[in-house]
């Protein structure tokens, strides 16, 4: 049987997912609902295939993050794929259920990540626009820097450059600078009576200028498809523009594939429950990631690449729901090296970083995905690894990582510390997607070693001031930093600023990296590889 805690960790992320679910709450969606509206989340039921269900990404947005604020339940938007009439689409769909769709700084920053992935994989992107524009209590952290509001009509455009298919349904109001997004795609619908569309609304028009109008004859659906032409499409409530949204995706010309290998699936040697049973608790615990690799890949598929050398890195060629992939994985097992010398698991020696460059390079010579598992709690250190030249290995797997070209899939299956995020594809290292397990855990280093070293250098500065401390106070201040650094390390932490896409079930970890490669699939643009200057 699972280890029971593994069982309460899951269960409490199902329970605290649902309520992120209800975006606002049963009374906002019983108001939307009045308005002759359907919820975001109904909107993408439509949108979607019969039997198809979205493949949410952020979920767990700005999770804890604006409380002062009355929260924001995933920063406000509902992003994912899904097939939409037979094709993969990203869709993006604001949640007017919390504060009227507004947008927060989460919020753009989820927005342009659903961008970053369409452009990456070349994914049609629909648009479901319901949103009364910027909060304006924080202004300053969203409109004008490079990664703010208004990178997203200049991704729009960029998008358009690409050939990528954008299609925007104004559902509800689009006000002010949010309402180019709609405007700056391919084809804009627009529902009659609830959607609306304005540079200001009424209010802002007498207050700036005098003038009276109301919000439907200033931006109505009549006014911009039969008055400004703004619009394309005079829809008459939601269920007609989400069918209308099918047909025109329905309607798209066929695009070139990147082709990657993929053969008939085979299930994989071990079942997930069992590969669950032996995954331990004790994240300091060692174990074999290779029953790990056995859970997600295609059974007798797995041919390892310099297997007796590097063992703190697993790396080979594999099949993953048929797609053929490249894999690296950190090792948790305490092993022996060639000289037959202890190796500790998880941690990054010369040798596996040197394996891992070179089989990262193979991968990109042959055109194969590939697939980082990690649970690494760093590069080894001391004397022996500094004078054995650690750094220049290392960064010898950094630069091969950072310049890969083929797609990169990485999944956080426990530690994620220090370089060692790094050299195994982080967030920084451009991976096409990445997933975490809920128990994943980013830091710097582990929570115990860093209160460790920050209790030290408190304990030491209170000292010099002439403090004079028991054990007591000395415990109660290293309880008091690990209290913090155990919550900023917690997965629901980088899942709600976006370090990681999104926190996966570990059963359903071979469906999400067959989904990704087939949206990577979609895009035959892959660049050369070269890796500049390289410490070999």
């Amino acid at each position: 049987m699972k280890e029971d805690w593994l069982d309460g960790l899951l269960d409490s992320l199902r329970k605290e997912e649902a309520t992120i679910k209800q975006g606002g709450g049963k009374k906002r969606i019983e108001k939307e609902h009045k308005k002759g509206k359907l919820t975001a989340r109904e909107r993408i039921d439509m949108l979607l295939d019969d039997g198809e269900e979205l493949s949410e990404l952020g979920l767990w947005a700005a999770y804890e993050m604006y409380e002062e604020e009355g929260g924001c339940p995933s920063a406000g938007v509902v992003v994912g794929t899904g097939k939409v009439s037979g094709k993969t689409c990203m869709i993006v769909a604001n949640d007017a259920t919390v504060k009227a769709g507004a947008w927060f700084p989460m919020t753009a920053k989820k927005n342009l990540r659903a961008q970053e992935i369409a452009i990456e994989n070349h994914l049609p992107i629909i648009y479901l626009v319901d949103s009364a524009g910027v909060y304006l209590p924080m202004q300053d952290q969203i409109f004008p820097d490079k990664e703010h509001f208004g990178r997203i009509f200049r991704n729009n455009a960029v998008i358009s450059a690409k050939g990528i298919p954008q299609i925007a349904a104004i559902m509800g109001s689009c006000v002010a600078g949010g309402a180019y997004l709609p405007i700056m795609s391919d084809e804009a619908l627009i529902v009659d009576g609830t959607g609306s569309v304005f540079l200001a609304g009424s209010y802002l028009v007498k207050a700036a200028i005098g003038e009276e109008v109301d919000n439907e004859t200033l931006g109505g659906a009549t006014t911009h498809t039969e008055i400004s032409g703004v619009t394309d499409y005079k829809m008459k409530d939601d269920t007609e523009c989400l069918l209308t949204i099918r047909d025109l995706v329905d309607k798209l010309g066929p695009k070139e594939r990147a082709g990657f290998n993929r053969k008939e699936a085979v299930k994989p040697e071990v079942a997930p429950e069992k590969m669950l049973e032996e995954f331990p608790a004790d994240r300091t615990k060692p174990y074999d990631m290779h029953t790990v690799i056995k859970s997600i890949i295609d059974a007798d598929s797995f041919t390892e690449y310099k297997k007796g050398y590097g063992n703190t890195l697993i790396t080979g060629y594999a099949r993953i729901d048929g797609w053929s992939v490249g894999i690296v994985a950190n090792q948790r097992k305490i092993v022996k090296n060639k000289q037959g010398e202890m190796q500790i698991g998880g941690v990054i020696y010369s040798d596996s970083a040197d394996k891992a460059a070179r089989f990262i390079m193979n991968c990109n010579q042959k055109n194969v995905p590939i697939i980082f598992l990690q649970d690494v709690t760093g590069f080894m250190i001391g004397k022996r690894s500094e004078h054995g030249g650690i750094i220049k290995d290392g960064a010898k797997m950094v630069n091969a990582v950072a310049n890969s070209t083929v797609p990169k899939i990485t999944v956080i299956v426990g530690n994620s510390y220090g370089a060692g995020n790094y050299a195994m594809c982080g967030k920084a290292y451009d991976p096409r997607f990445i997933y975490a397990w809920p128990t994943a855990q980013i830091a710097v280093m582990g929570g115990t070693q860093a209160a460790k070293v920050l209790t030290q250098i408190q304990v030491s500065s209170l000292e010099k001031r002439g403090e004079e401390l028991s054990d007591e106070d000395k415990a109660e201040i290293l309880q008091r930093i690990k209290s913090r650094y155990d919550k900023q390390t917690d997965v629901r932490y980088a899942a709600a600023r976006l370090w990681v896409d999104e926190i996966i079930h570990p059963a359903s970890t071979r469906s999400r990296i067959s989904e990704a490669i087939e949206c990577a699939d979609h895009n035959p643009d892959i660049p050369e590889f070269k890796t500049g200057v390289l410490q070999v």
